[in-house]
Formats: C-alpha cells, sequence, structure tokens
C-alpha cells in the first residue's frame, strides 16, 4: 500500500552494488509507482544476460541497446526506473533521465559496492583481476556525470533500505513543494 504520492518519474543512476533495484523496488512500493530495472528489461528483451551480450557484442552494442529500453521507459508515467551504472555515460540518456523525470544518484563506498558484489558473477566490468581498481575507475569517470543531472544526491553506504526510502521520500516531498491544496490554505 502507497504511504505516500510522489509525482512523475523517480530515476535511480549510481554505480553498479549502490543499491538501484533494491532501493528502487521498495520506493516504487511506497508511492505506488511501477518498477523498472533497464538491465533486466535489457535481459527480458534478448533472452540472454547482460554478460553475455558484453562478451558476444561488446559493450557498444550492449549501450545501444541500453539507450533503447532508456527512451521507452522513460514515456511511461509514474515509475521508478533504475538504470545500469553506465547508462549515464551516453548523453543521449543523461538528457532524457534529466528531462523526463527526478533523478537520484544512490552513491556508495568503494567498500561497500565491493562487499555487494564480491559473489555476483553478472558484473562483466568487475570480471578482472584488480575489482577495486576498477571500481575506482569507473567512479572517477562516472561519479561526475551522475552528478550532472542528479536532483538528489544520497549516500547508501551502511544505510538500512527502509531508512533510506523514508529518506528519499523526504527529500523527494521537500523538492516537489507542497500539494496545490495544502498552498492555498497556507496564504489565505
Amino acid at each position: 500500500m502507497p504511504t505516500m504520492k510522489l509525482a512523475g518519474n523517480l530515476f535511480l543512476v549510481g554505480l553498479m552494488g549502490a543499491g538501484k533495484t533494491t532501493v528502487g523496488r521498495a520506493l516504487a512500493r511506497r508511492s505506488g509507482k511501477t518498477f523498472y530495472d533497464s538491465d533486466y528489461e535489457i535481459e527480458q528483451r534478448t533472452g540472454v544476460r547482460i554478460a553475455t551480450i558484453f562478451d558476444i557484442e561488446g559493450e557498444r552494442r550492449f549501450r545501444e541497446r541500453e539507450t533503447q529500453v532508456i527512451t521507452e521507459l522513460v514515456q511511461q508515467q509514474d515509475i521508478v526506473l533504475g538504470t545500469g551504472g553506465g547508462a549515464i555515460l551516453s548523453p543521449l540518456n543523461r538528457q532524457l533521465l534529466a528531462r523526463h523525470g527526478t533523478v537520484i544518484y544512490l552513491r556508495a563506498s568503494i567498500d561497500d559496492i565491493l562487499t555487494r558484489t564480491q559473489h555476483c558473477t553478472n558484473r562483466p566490468l568487475l570480471q578482472t583481476a584488480d575489482p577495486r581498481a576498477k571500481l575506482e575507475a569507473l567512479f572517477t569517470e562516472r561519479d561526475p556525470l551522475y552528478r550532472e543531472i542528479a536532483d538528489i544526491v544520497i549516500d547508501t553506504s551502511q544505510q538500512n533500505v527502509n531508512l533510506l526510502v523514508c529518506q528519499l521520500e523526504e527529500r523527494l516531498a521537500r523538492l516537489q513543494g507542497p500539494p496545490p491544496e495544502a498552498s492555498k490554505h497556507e496564504n489565505p
């Protein structure tokens, strides 16, 4: 049952393992919105895992598929969308996300991301001898791009999901302002 009505679409960006899917599902449930995960949508359409797409077609073709999915999803109403960590590499994706909803950057420490992803085999960019170095490089490259389009930046490191969603709801409510009926009564 929704606890708070938030207007418009909510788009979650951040590095892999920052909590976009977990937080996105909880936020959608509490706000009465539909949750989508762009990576999951790509897997459903292709019938294979993201890692397989990377292996067979390469990252460039995967990014093209990602842009196609994001282009379609942002046209919907009242959704929460968890994007892939690299979705913001495309200027078109950044533009689409910024134009069609509120962008929330979920930021986590490298240590937390390593802990959350250490047993995951479906993260092609982390299938390397030094995952920490890879994550640090990704953070350096992507953090400015996440910040460029973010309406809200929130730290997900070592936070309870329910508490995090409550904090997000409060920040989103402040960002959206009071409902029209409330503002009429406040200024007679």
